[in-house]
């Protein structure tokens, strides 16, 4: 698994005043196109990892499938970076609106910033989940010690969905809203219920990947970064608990505050 999402280079390093030759590990990059029935649908960059994970999330995301039950067949050619999906229905609706800007009338609150897609996915958080401080900072360390690339390369965002107690996968791409998109299809194509888990981030919680977790289902979203005011806006309007600058033994809580206990 590694080798296939790094490989080494020969390198000039400079430090202590002189340049040395070393070798480094990189991060893999690779673009990876969607089809949706015959249709190119979108390329990502992605790290080349978890490829049927990664479809089945970013599709359930935008809208395009609801369960793994709406795909009729999914085929990957890794080595020329092709996804083919066929779907049992049509899905000339879903991409019609893929990424065009949605106006929502929700009285001036954040949800009108919101692309036409997500208003009609992300989902107010109904979550009971409480998970304790030490808990929080427990779960951040294993995902961030679990991740062999990043202490590699330093190159990728880490995700992991969580109970308040294990870790249950990790994921890890270049991209953060790739590593997201992989634990959703983690979860779609494992049957995992969400509502009653956790994501564990290691980058900003923007209002993209606060809306990616709404989507997923969760109700709360812990981070090692700082969150964007718009995110702390959609997670106060969907009901999401969001910390962030997890680090050592402190963080901070910026949205529903309950979920958080001694």
């Amino acid at each position: 698994m590694l080798e296939s999402m790094s490989q080494k280079y020969q390198i000039t390093k400079y430090a202590n005043g002189r340049f040395r030759h070393v070798e480094d590990v990189i991060v893999n990059e690779f673009p990876l196109t969607v089809f949706v029935n015959n249709v190119e649908f979108a390329t990502m960059v992605v790290t080349p990892t978890h490829f049927e994970e990664m479809v089945i999330g970013f599709l359930a995301s935008e809208g395009v499938i609801r369960t793994y039950s709406d795909i009729l067949s999914l085929n990957i050619d890794e080595d020329r970076g092709y996804a083919y999906v066929e779907l049992k229905v049509n899905s000339t609706t879903n991409q019609q609106y893929y990424s065009k800007r949605f106006i929502g009338s929700c009285c001036g609150k954040s949800r009108q910033f919101y692309f036409h897609n997500d208003a009609r996915t992300a989902r107010t958080s109904m979550s009971k989940t409480k998970i304790s401080a030490s808990q929080s900072i427990y779960l951040m360390n294993e995902m961030q010690n679990s991740s062999e690339v990043f202490q590699e390369t330093g190159g990728v965002h880490n995700a992991a969905l969580c109970t308040p107690d294990e870790v249950i996968a990790v994921r890890t791409d270049i991209g953060r809203h790739n590593a997201l998109d992989k634990l959703f299809g983690y979860s779609i194509l494992n049957n995992v219920s969400v509502r009653d888990k956790i994501i564990v981030f290691s980058g900003r919680i923007s209002s993209e990947v606060l809306l990616k977790a709404a989507k997923i289902g969760v109700g709360i979203v812990l981070s090692k970064s700082a969150p964007t005011d718009l995110a702390i806006k959609l997670a106060q309007d969907l009901n999401i608990t969001a910390v962030g600058f997890i680090r050592g033994e402190s963080f901070n809580v910026y949205s529903c505050p309950e979920r958080i206990i001694d």
